[in-house]
């Protein structure tokens, strides 16, 4: 794999040769140069999977591990093609290159709950690409038929010969690279869909695990940030003197947007921040306020804005009805909160450079990093390592550039940067604010029209312009886009207004937003029809037997029917999100001034369930961060400042405010649907519509504490 040299339109062509849907990277030249010119070589059929001449089958991971556990489960895929057991699979880190972009996402990232479904069908396919080939060795060297050989637990056997794949490895890189290769039926699977537990369990609870923060090289410096205190500001002007004297201060160095103090250790680093006196230009984003950031979104719903998703004539059909009912719904900025703190490792020499970070975005870390240090990307070697937390946030590089922007400044001395949590809360690319118009009708009980607009800025025009087209930004439309319900006259747009902060990817995207204000609204409908909410939402599923499946078990679990009991009330709320149908049950009690989140009931239609445990975890870790979304958590600015600046003010969930949370599993053997972010968007309609069921008081901004909402 390492040197090979193909251009684009070759990687093209072996992918289609392979028949594996995605960059496969096989060898080209010669099948026998592997056995003649490098009997010690590894069989590496394909980009993934490289078998060692001792027998150590190692799988290159092309995604990236920030705890939902891409090492175990995409390393299941492979094992269960190429008939070996995953836990003698060593997972080694995808380098920086096209052939492990993510099809679903266009580029070289981990994010858009991708991973397995973007693996699916490429893994399994390598998989059974070098198993065959290891078989086909087997039998020529046997002089049999690979029709009368099998393979298991690492070997090719033949009654009772038998060969392991290391032995076979030269071998099997000499056979041709077959054009097709038959896949295993989910029936008999023997690792997947079974539990396993996590291949990087014993690490990390040993703290052997390394994450960014954890680099240490060779000669290390340690680096703190000064960043404007105003998004998108710079340095206008600076006196370093007294910084430069404090003892174990090894460079002051501007870097444009921040002055960075680098020294022997971090927390000299750090204090010597104090020691700088900058002046700020600020730039346009001085004067910017939540209330200046509201009236820009209010003045988006005057625009007509994009068509997302249209049938009949909702217009005429609202306009036609006898008591339609509107309502705007908010949602607030948020931060990431990621447990690791933004940090980074640099080094730039002569030989180029390199770069030790946790992300989501390896071939934008190569980018950025090039740009810094003013060489090619292809000088540029990215060591991506395991991420204590993501969530979109690690989609974005910036990070990076400043840390070899820092280390420009000191050739060939590897210099760690690390954000303090202040800067981790005050410097991020937030969730975007959105504003939600909805108006609906219902008629014979039915919903019969529904209209929404939402106008939102759009994390994706500056992340990836050129997948905006026609006013509409693909990830601002998940949670309309998917809609299931069918509704006979129905109209949904969104509207893109920037507000003057930057914005990025948070866990669900638009999911949650657009997610609350539709499920809360058809909550309302449905309450105003007088129709239960469960019936309701039922009637507009008749050709949607999976989503209709989860809403009727959940309710069932929930004892729906029966109703929660005395001081007790049930919401509901359900979609499909990232092609996993989910319905949400959450229970409340106690009344109007104080309200407690009792429990969170999840049914849930994975199509295949891969690995059942991870499921349950990734949905309770998905309705964690959907109480952050729903409960307290936002981000403000003053006079272009963010308010927030740690978890005092940014408060997540404390483990007292988490209720339990079941997880009833459905899968319906479909093709396995995204798992990692979709628990986040149904918590807030769901503990909206119960906190309605309970009180009669309906919220409609988030977070529901600013709706008056105290939760016990």
């Amino acid at each position: 794999m390492a040197g090979l040299d193909v251009s684009r339109r070759r990687f093209l062509q072996a992918s289609a040769l392979a028949g594996g849907g995605l960059v496969l990277g096989f060898r080209f030249g010669s099948a026998a140069w592997a056995a003649s010119e490098a009997p010690s070589a590894p069989f590496a059929p394909n980009a993934w999977v490289a078998i060692e001449p001792d027998g150590v089958v190692r799988l290159v991971c092309h995604r990236n591990e920030m705890g939902q556990d891409v090492h175990t489960t995409l390393t299941m895929l492979l094992a269960e093609e190429l008939a070996v057991d995953p836990v003698a699979v060593t997972v080694v880190q995808a380098p920086a290159a096209p052939a492990y972009s993510n099809a679903m996402l266009g580029v070289q990232a981990t994010g858009g709950s991708t991973s397995v479904r973007d693996a699916w069908e490429p893994l399994r396919r390598a998989g059974a690409t070098a198993r065959v080939m290891l078989v086909a060795a087997a039998a020529a060297q046997w002089g049999v038929p690979a029709a009368e050989c099998s393979a298991e637990n690492g070997q090719v056997r033949h009654g009772e010969k038998q060969l392991a794949y290391g032995a076979l490895a030269a071998a099997a890189a000499a056979q041709p690279v077959p054009d097709d290769v038959p896949l295993k039926p989910p029936e008999r699977f023997q690792w997947l869909g079974k539990p396993l537990h996590r291949l990087d369990g014993p690490a990390k609870v040993r703290g052997q695990a390394v994450y960014g923060i954890d680099v240490k090289q060779p000669g290390m410096l340690q680096a703190a940030l000064l960043p404007c205190p105003v998004l998108g500001g710079k340095v206008a002007g600076l006196d370093a003197s007294a910084a430069r004297q404090r003892a174990g201060v090894r460079a002051v160095v501007d870097i444009g947007e921040g002055v960075a103090v680098v020294a022997d250790r971090y927390w000299t680093a750090k204090s010597a921040l104090a020691d700088l006196r900058v002046t700020w230009d600020e730039g346009p984003a001085a004067k910017l306020d939540t209330a200046a950031i509201q009236a820009v979104l209010e003045q988006g719903l005057a625009e007509p804005g994009a068509v997302v998703k249209q049938a009949g004539d909702a217009a005429a059909a609202l306009a036609a009805a006898s008591s339609p009912l509107e309502a705007r719904y908010t949602a607030q900025m948020l931060a990431h909160g990621a447990l690791e703190p933004i940090n980074c490792v640099a080094r730039v020499g002569d030989d180029g450079v390199d770069v030790w970070a946790s992300t989501q975005y390896p071939q934008g870390a190569q980018e950025i990093a090039a740009k810094a240090a003013s060489v090619s990307p292809e000088r540029v070697r990215i060591h991506a390592q395991m991420i204590g937390g993501g969530f979109g946030r690690r989609l974005d590089v910036d990070f990076v550039g400043q840390a070899v922007a820092i280390a420009r400044a000191l050739p060939d001395t590897p210099v760690q940067l690390i954000w303090s949590r202040e800067d981790d809360v005050r410097q991020d690319f937030y969730r975007p604010p959105s504003l939600h118009q909805l108006r609906g009708a219902v008629a014979g009980g039915r919903l019969v029209a529904l209209s929404h607009k939402m106008v939102s800025p759009s994390v994706t025009a500056r992340w990836a312009p050129s997948a905006v087209s026609n006013g509409i930004d693909p990830f601002m439309t998940e949670g309309t886009v998917n809609l299931t319900y069918a509704i006979p006259n129905l109209e949904l747009r969104n509207v893109i207004r920037e507000v003057g902060i930057r914005v990025g990817y948070w866990r669900s995207v638009s999911n949650a937003l657009n997610a609350f204000a539709i499920e809360s609204f058809v909550d309302e409908l449905a309450h105003a029809s007088g129709a239960d909410p469960v019936a309701f939402r039922l009637a507009l599923l008749e050709q949607q037997p999976r989503q209709r499946a989860v809403i009727e078990r959940v309710a069932r679990d929930a004892g729906w029917a029966r109703g929660a009991g005395a001081g007790r009330a049930f919401g509901i709320a359900a979609m499909e999100c990232y092609d996993t149908h989910l319905a949400l049950v959450a229970e409340v009690s106690g009344g109007a001034e104080r309200v407690k989140l009792e429990r969170l009931r999840f049914a849930v239609d994975p199509g295949i369930a891969l690995r059942p445990d991870q499921i349950v975890a990734q949905l309770e870790s998905g309705a964690v961060s959907g109480l952050i979304h729903a409960l307290r958590a936002k981000v403000t600015v003053k006079d272009g400042r963010v308010e927030q600046d740690n978890f005092d003010s940014f408060p997540i969930p404390r483990i007292t405010e988490v209720p339990p949370i079941d997880v009833a599993l459905m899968p319906s053997g479909a093709a396995p649907g995204g798992m990692g972010e979709v628990g986040v968007p149904l918590v807030a309609p769901a503990i909206a519509n119960a906190v309605f069921a309970l009180t009669g008081k309906r919220i409609r901004s988030l977070p529901l504490a600013d709706g008056g909402v105290t939760l016990a």
